[in-house]
């Protein structure tokens, strides 16, 4: 067995996480388009938290109203079995 080809540190493997919305210069979430919320969404319809996105904390409550909007509308579910 060779330690050679591990990493030393841990660290060094991840990249570094980054909030899409302001590195395209997204100013509004449409809570209407459903597709888009459906990437924050888990297989049980819950809410990602910002430590699996990566997103600024700005803009992760934009996208909890905008999903919480949305299932009042009925275009998302509130509970799913397998979303996706």
């Amino acid at each position: 067995m060779s330690l050679q080809n591990e990493p030393i540190n841990r660290k060094q493997e991840r990249t570094k996480k980054y909030c899409r919305f302001t590195k395209y210069g997204v100013k509004y979430i449409d809570f209407k388009d459903s597709e888009f919320l459906l990437k924050f969404l888990n297989e049980q319809g819950k809410i990602l938290p910002r430590r699996l996105t990566g997103n600024s904390q700005k803009f992760q409550k934009k996208i909890a109203t905008s999903v919480k909007r949305a299932r009042q509308l009925a275009l998302l579910p509130y509970v799913a079995d397998g979303l996706k």
